[in-house]
């Protein structure tokens, strides 16, 4: 597959639900400023961080369930869906950044960072990095609570697939935690596990259930749920394979975040499993000495990245990606959506597999 340009429909889409959640956070800032003057700088932040960037890819995936199963386009609810999407995944990034000990996120500061440095700043009383992970973790679940707010109202069922969605990506984060953790003391980190974790830590709630919720707010979950896995688990699980190899092979301008930061964390991706099968003599001692170092230098981040191309770990993750992505757009030409939602969802699956960003 060739490298994709950004679909036009997911940019349409992506301005349409920018906007709603641009109105709901600028009312919100209004509301509680009038409150207390404090309290504008960091729902300010919360809103110049979810509008940063994003390829807003979960709105999508439930925008062209729910149109490809007879829904109104012009509907209300799965814009509203949509951005809640957008806030609960903003919510799982900026804790995702403290647990991480992240410092960018989307081209800017991490916002537990940019407190951190504020508190220090100004000096005040206290340890900054636990006021900075403090405000931070409160933004986190203001934005949860406001996705919350933008499903108010809709059917037992799709509030039901919301539900397994936000408890499947903390799971998934719970996962990746241990295989963190367990990764750095041993480095021959299971390649099943690897994908499990993958696949509950951002592939199920990046395309699958999204994709459910779009037909539950119809009341067709029973007649295409199944046929909706069938495309959503294995292009999320390529999502997230594309995702391991951007965290070690991409560019910091267009990802947003600094290159090797999986490889510092100790991230058990599939990639570093199959590298830590693979690797024989002084690579294999590189990987087990030094896979999860916080201070790995750029000149070890080439050795990694050597080390991930000549073991043919990069190369077998690309074809595994290609792989998930063709299984995907078989099952979704079976799906029984409309033929303009099947279009539109095969483009976006070529998107996913082969995106740069």
């Amino acid at each position: 597959m060739d490298r994709q340009k950004v679909p036009d429909s997911l940019d349409l889409l992506a301005k349409k639900v920018g906007s709603r959640i641009d109105k709901l956070l600028s009312t919100e800032i209004e509301r509680w400023s009038r409150l207390d003057s404090d309290l504008g700088e960091p729902l300010m932040f919360l809103k110049q961080m979810v509008l940063a960037g994003g390829k807003r890819l979960r709105p999508a995936f439930a925008y062209w369930a729910y149109v490809g199963a007879g829904g109104d386009p012009d509907q209300e609810e799965i814009l509203d869906a949509g951005c809640a999407l957008e806030l609960l995944h903003s919510f799982a990034i900026i804790h995702d950044d403290i647990i991480d000990a992240s410092h960018t996120r989307r081209g800017l500061v991490a916002i537990h960072k940019r407190f951190q440095d504020k508190h220090e700043g100004i000096s005040w009383t206290g340890e900054s990095r636990r006021f900075g992970e403090g405000v931070a973790i409160l933004l986190g679940d203001m934005a949860f609570v406001y996705a919350d707010k933008m499903l108010a109202g809709i059917s037992v069922e799709a509030q039901s697939i919301f539900t397994e969605l936000r408890l499947e990506v903390n799971i998934g984060q719970y996962l990746d935690l241990i295989g963190t953790a367990n990764a750095k003391a041993h480095p021959r980190i299971s390649r099943d596990q690897a994908r499990k974790i993958s696949l509950y830590k951002s592939g199920k709630y990046t395309v699958e259930r999204p994709l459910h919720l779009g037909v539950a707010l119809l009341g067709k979950l029973d007649q295409y749920q199944q046929r909706l896995s069938d495309y959503g688990i294995p292009l999320g699980e390529a999502f997230q394979l594309r995702d391991d190899l951007l965290g070690s092979f991409g560019d910091k301008s267009l990802t947003g975040k600094p290159v090797g930061e999986d490889l510092r964390e100790g991230k058990p991706t599939v990639l570093a499993a199959i590298a830590a099968e693979r690797a024989e003599g002084s690579a294999k001692e590189f990987l087990k000495e030094r896979f999860g170092a916080e201070d790995l230098s750029p000149e070890e981040i080439i050795r990694f990245q050597e080390i991930l191309t000549s073991t043919g770990a990069k190369k077998e993750v690309e074809v595994l990606i290609d792989s998930l992505c063709r299984d995907a757009i078989d099952a979704i030409k079976k799906s029984g959506l409309s033929v303009p939602a099947i279009a539109e969802l095969e483009e976006l699956a070529n998107f996913v597999g082969n995106r740069i960003m």
